[in-house]
């Protein structure tokens, strides 16, 4: 049993987490938690709103297993939150440490992805706004998740592949498990 953290600032994109949430608490058991700047509750793009269950401010590695963060308009913003420290920290002590969607700007605004394949919504998307991002080298320009080690990036049209390889970082040893899901989620897009 793994315990994911996910990040939410407003307004987030609510249906980038729900595959990951649902999955890891109902196939594998997992806890999941909710975090936001200041421990308030936070809006989604579609009008939901997530009672938090603390600030991310006191979440540190030793809190879970993976911190995963959730792609949101503010991101591209000033008002986006510093998590510099805190998104390396976790990945130095081998947390899996996830972005989907705006939220990679947070991974590149740390340099965690400088050295690392990785993807994002696309190429000028982290170079418009990430000042200092250097993995341009690493950036793969594919639709699904990429997972490079413990870190994981993902467009905002991915959250699919998203929750497998985060389940798949979390759960090595659960590879059929991860892999069921995977082809179950991939059957919509299946020719007919």
């Amino acid at each position: 049993m793994a315990h994911i953290a996910f990040v939410v600032i407003p307004p987030f994109a609510d249906w980038e987490p729900g595959l990951l949430a649902a999955s890891a608490r109902e196939d594998f058991r997992d806890e999941v938690s909710w975090w936001s700047p200041g421990g308030r509750p936070v809006p989604s793009i579609g009008g939901l709103t997530v009672q938090v269950d603390g600030a991310v401010e006191d979440l540190s590695p030793d809190k879970m297993d993976a911190l995963v963060l959730i792609g949101s308009g503010t991101w591209m913003t000033p008002e986006s939150p510093d998590l510099t420290s805190l998104l390396r920290h976790s990945a130095e002590v081998g947390r899996v440490v996830a972005g989907i969607c705006g939220a990679t700007l947070a991974l590149a605004r740390a340099g965690l992805l400088d050295g690392r394949a990785h993807t994002s919504n696309d190429l000028e998307f982290l170079q418009k706004h990430a000042p200092g991002y250097q993995g341009v080298a690493h950036y793969r320009d594919v639709p699904q998740a990429v997972r490079d080690g413990n870190i994981i990036t993902a467009s905002g049209a991915a959250p699919t592949t998203f929750a497998t390889e985060v389940l798949g970082a979390l759960h090595p040893h659960s590879g059929r498990t991860v892999q069921e899901l995977r082809a179950f989620f991939a059957r919509e897009h299946q020719a007919t």
